[in-house]
C-alpha cells in the first residue's frame, strides 16, 4: 500500500510570496507613475544642457530684451493670481488637543450589579431580565463601565434635576480638563458647539456652558440634538465650516450623551437593548485655524464625509425614540440595523475612497467595476485596501456586531480594531464621544507618530454614516492624565464570545 504523501506547502508559500511581491511592485509603480515618467524627461534635458556650453547659455540670456511695461504687467498678473490662490485656499483646521471624561469608581456597574438591579426593576417580567442577561453576555462590555448616579437607585430616578446633574458633571469635567491641557481661557473661545442626541433641555446645554464659564456675549454657540452617535463628526464638520469664514478663531466642541432620562424601564426587548450598551462619557475638543497653533496641535483635519440615508423609510426608523404600549419612552433598535449600517457605510466609502486611496487601488476598483458592467456581473466586487490609506482606524464602539461587521467589510486586522473593542470593553458605548476614547487609546499605547493618518467612522440615527480623516501633526507623547491612565497596561484583554453570568 503506498504511503500517503504530505502536500507540498512550500510551493503554496512561494506562490503567496510571489503574489505579494507582484502586488507590492504594482502598487509602487502605479503610485509613483509620474515620478517614473519624469525620470527620462529630466535625463533628456540634463543631457541637452550638458552639450551646451556656459557661454552659450549666458549669450542666450543676454539676447532677451526686457520691456518695462511687459515686466510690470507680468508682475501684476503674477501677484493677482497668487492673491486669488491664497484667498481661495481653505484655511487649515487643527485639533490642538482634546480631553475625555473619566467616570469615578462609584459610578461603575459590574455585571452582577446590573443584573441584580434588572431583576428588582423588572421583577414582574423575568423573560426581559433573561433577555438583558443574554445581551450583556455577548455585548463585549467589561466590568468597569459606568452609569450616572440616578440609574443606581432602585427604582431609578430619571428626573430633570438628575439629568442636568449628569450633564454638568460630564461636560464641565471634560472642559476643565481641556482648559488645563491647552491653557485655553474662556475669553479665547470664539465658537462653541455641544452635541447631545437625547437630552435637550431649555436653556440648552450650550447655554449651560456659556453660563458656567461666563463666555463672551458675541460667541457663536450651537446646540445639536437628535442626531445620534455620529453627531460628534457633524459637530466637527460644522466647526470646520465656521472656521473657514471666521479667521483667527478657536472652536470648542463638546460631544456627549446624557443617560439619566433615557434609561428604559419597560418590557419591550428592542427598547431594552440600549440599557445594556450605553454608558456615560463625554469629550471636549479644541479646534483652531490660528497659524501659531500649528506647531503644538496634535492633528490636522483633512476630510469630512457625511452620508444621510433618511430618505429611506426603513433607514429612518431603524433607531427610533418612541413610547411602548405602557407609555414608557425608549429607543427602539430595529433588527435591520446592521444591514442599513452596511448600506450607509458603502455609500460613505464610495465618496471617501477617491479622496484618500492611492492610485493603484482606485485603478483596480475601476477595472473591476468596468468588468462587472461589461463582461460578467457575477464577478466579485473589488474591496479597496484602506490599510494603504490609513495607519489607524477609530470605529464607533456602538456594539460588538458593529465592529465585527466593519472589520470584515474593510478587511481589517485585529490590531486595527483593537482601539474600538477595548473602548467598548472599558467604557461601553459612550455614543458620539466614543471615537475620542479610541484615539486616546492609540496614543496611550504609543502608536501615534507624526504623519500617521486616522480614519474615524461613526453611525447615527436618521440613518447616518459619517467619516473624518485626520493627519498627525507631530509625534504624540503618551498621555499622563487621560481616561486610560490607570488601566492601559492591562490592555488589550481577551474578550470571549460569551461571558457566562
Amino acid at each position: 500500500m503506498p504511503q500517503p504523501t504530505m502536500p507540498d506547502f512550500s510551493n503554496n508559500n512561494n506562490l503567496i510570496k510571489r503574489r505579494k511581491y507582484l502586488k507590492l511592485s504594482y502598487q509602487y509603480f502605479v503610485n509613483h507613475f509620474i515620478s517614473f515618467l519624469l525620470i527620462p524627461i529630466i535625463a533628456t534635458v540634463a543631457i541637452q544642457l550638458a552639450r551646451i556650453g556656459p557661454d552659450d547659455i549666458i549669450a542666450t540670456i543676454k539676447s532677451f530684451h526686457y520691456n518695462p511695461v511687459q515686466v510690470l504687467c507680468s508682475l501684476f498678473v503674477l501677484i493677482f493670481i497668487s492673491t486669488v490662490y491664497f484667498m481661495s485656499k481653505p484655511r487649515s483646521v487643527y485639533l490642538v488637543d482634546y480631553s475625555c471624561y473619566k467616570p469615578p469608581i462609584t459610578c461603575r456597574v459590574p455585571f452582577s450589579t446590573f443584573m441584580e438591579h434588572s431583576r428588582l426593576i423588572l421583577k414582574d417580567n423575568p423573560k426581559s431580565v433573561e433577555f438583558q442577561m443574554r445581551i450583556l453576555e455577548r455585548s463585549g462590555l467589561g466590568e468597569e463601565t459606568s452609569l450616572p448616579p440616578a440609574i443606581h437607585y432602585i427604582p431609578p430616578t430619571p428626573n430633570m434635576e438628575a439629568a442636568r446633574g449628569e450633564a454638568e458633571l460630564v461636560i464641565f469635567s471634560a472642559i476643565d480638563n481641556l482648559f488645563a491641557k491647552t491653557g485655553l481661557k474662556p475669553k479665547d473661545i470664539d465658537i462653541l458647539i455641544v452635541n447631545c442626541s437625547l437630552f435637550s433641555p431649555t436653556p440648552s446645554l450650550s447655554a449651560m456652558v456659556v453660563n458656567k464659564y461666563k463666555l463672551r456675549s458675541n460667541i457663536k454657540s450651537y446646540n445639536l440634538s437628535g442626531m445620534g452617535c455620529s453627531a460628534g463628526l457633524i459637530s466637527i464638520d460644522l466647526a470646520r465650516d465656521l472656521l473657514q469664514v471666521l479667521p483667527n478663531s478657536n472652536a470648542v466642541v463638546v460631544s456627549t450623551e446624557i443617560i439619566t432620562p433615557n434609561y428604559y424601564q419597560g418590557n419591550e426587548r428592542a427598547m431594552l437593548l440600549p440599557n445594556c450598551l450605553f454608558r456615560m462619557g463625554a469629550a471636549a475638543l479644541l479646534l483652531s485655524n490660528k497659524r501659531r497653533e500649528q506647531k503644538r496641535a496634535k492633528y490636522k483635519l483633512v476630510h469630512v464625509v457625511r452620508t444621510h440615508k433618511g430618505s429611506d423609510d426603513r433607514a429612518y426608523r431603524c433607531v427610533y425614540e418612541q413610547e411602548d404600549p405602557q407609555g414608557l419612552v425608549g429607543i427602539n433598535l430595529s433588527k435591520d440595523l446592521m444591514v442599513i449600517a452596511a448600506e450607509a457605510l458603502k455609500s460613505n466609502i464610495t465618496t471617501m475612497g477617491p479622496l484618500v486611496l492611492p492610485a493603484s487601488e482606485q485603478l483596480l476598483f475601476l477595472f473591476t467595476l468596468i468588468g462587472r458592467k461589461i463582461f460578467n456581473p457575477k464577478w466579485k466586487p473589488y474591496i479597496p485596501d484602506f490599510k494603504l490609506a490609513f495607519e489607524h482606524f477609530c470605529i464607533h464602539a456602538g456594539g460588538r456586531a458593529v465592529i465585527d461587521e466593519l472589520q470584515k467589510n474593510l478587511q481589517l486586522s485585529a490590531e486595527h480594531v483593537e482601539a474600538s473593542r477595548m473602548t467598548l470593553h472599558r467604557f461601553g458605548n459612550t455614543s458620539s464621544s466614543s471615537l475620542w476614547y479610541e484615539l486616546s487609546y492609540i496614543e496611550s499605547k504609543g502608536r501615534m507618530k507624526k504623519g500617521d493618518r486616522v480614519w474615524q467612522i461613526a453611525f447615527g440615527s436618521g440613518f447616518k454614516c459619517n467619516s473624518a480623516v485626520w493627519k498627525c501633526n507631530r509625534n504624540i507623547k503618551t498621555p499622563i492624565n487621560g481616561p486610560w491612565e490607570d488601566c492601559i497596561d492591562r490592555y488589550p484583554v481577551h474578550i470571549p464570545e460569551v461571558v457566562k453570568l
